[in-house]
């Protein structure tokens, strides 16, 4: 994927919808693109958390272990494609946190990696975009929150 294919996926994103033209260049200085073969974890739960991704291509599980005493298992809580993000948020906050969810790829995929602390540092000097970002942020929360709840009621 070269410089334009990065941007154009950064403006489809669900995240960075709306942005500005500088700040969407701005960002893809931070992506680098990672390929993840079909059934390949991105992550694990219980990893440490650092980046945010951006899938530019394909489709990606994110899953829940659970441990309910006598029963245990996991539960698919959300399935993303092309425009979707995923990660470990908390970075945006300058918070280390350990990821509570797996993301494996469905099928061959694409996804763009940029480290969290950088994306803050960008937001904290620039805040017309540190308040859009955390705006989408507060949106996506929400969404994801409702899915895990209800994919977690139907185990």
């Amino acid at each position: 994927m070269g410089s334009s294919e990065i941007k154009e996926a950064l403006r489809n994103c669900e995240f960075f919808e709306g942005l500005e033209t500088s700040h969407i260049e701005k960002i893809a200085s931070l992506c680098r693109v990672e390929t993840y073969e079909a059934g390949e974890y991105v992550f694990r739960q219980g990893d440490f958390g650092e980046h945010i991704y951006v899938i530019a291509q394909g489709r990606i599980f994110l899953e829940r272990s659970l441990d309910l005493g006598a029963r245990t298992g996991s539960a698919v809580i959300g399935i993303l494609g092309k425009g979707r993000v995923f990660g470990c948020w908390s970075t945006l906050l300058a918070e280390p946190h350990n990821l509570m969810a797996s993301a494996s790829s469905e099928k061959d995929s694409k996804v763009l990696a940029m480290k969290g602390s950088e994306l803050r540092e960008m937001m904290v000097s620039d805040m017309a975009l540190g308040f859009r970002v955390l705006e989408r942020l507060c949106f996506l929360l929400r969404d994801r929150i409702q899915g895990a709840y209800g994919a977690m009621e139907r185990v």
